[in-house]
């Protein structure tokens, strides 16, 4: 069950990032998926560039980040795991598939972190809009106001089957591992 729980991963987004700026009233969003970085609506992610840009930032591209390419089968490898796991039927390797698991997502969040980080910090000293000792690094989770912009960032639908996925996994190891008949 655990790796099916993961299919969904595959066609839904699992983070949402919104600014909203008095220019942008309605505001403008991109969801990131496990292998790319769309706008919530058509032209968001060029808007956003087009504020980045004033402000020193470099252009969201999908194609230059490369955890985008690796997510795929990172989760591929994880739902291979949890099938191997339960066709072998031998809890210690459910309990590494638990392990790996909540190894990949914690180091998800870290990379994830590392690029805002960057995309906020690494600014073109010949940007149009200098503010001194400022730094415009989306928040990983909840609401940050930088200059005129608020920004929110929250898991979204793939990040509830991640964690869905996870649970059932290792609710069904432990059960298994305490207090099933041997």
């Amino acid at each position: 069950m655990a790796a099916l729980l993961l299919i969904p991963v595959f066609f839904t987004p699992i983070w949402t990032i919104k600014l909203t700026a008095p220019q942008y009233p309605q505001g403008l969003g991109m969801y990131i998926w496990i292998d790319d970085i769309t706008g919530h609506e058509r032209h968001d992610i060029q808007n956003i560039n087009i504020l980045n840009h004033y402000v020193g930032m470099k252009e969201i591209d999908p194609e230059l980040v490369k955890t985008l390419d690796i997510m795929p089968w990172v989760v591929g490898g994880l739902m291979a795991l949890a099938v191997i796991s339960a066709l072998a039927g031998k809890l210690w390797l459910a309990w590494i598939w638990v392990v790996v698991f909540i190894a990949a997502g914690s180091a998800g969040m870290v990379d994830f972190y590392m690029w805002g980080y960057e995309y906020g910090h690494d600014l073109n000293p010949r940007a149009a809009i200098k503010v001194p000792d400022m730094s415009y690094q989306p928040p990983l989770i909840g609401k940050k106001t930088l200059l005129n912009i608020t920004a929110t960032s929250w898991p979204y639908w793939g990040t509830l089957w991640i964690g869905l996925s996870l649970a059932a996994g290792t609710a069904s190891t432990t059960w298994n591992t305490f207090f099933s008949k041997k």
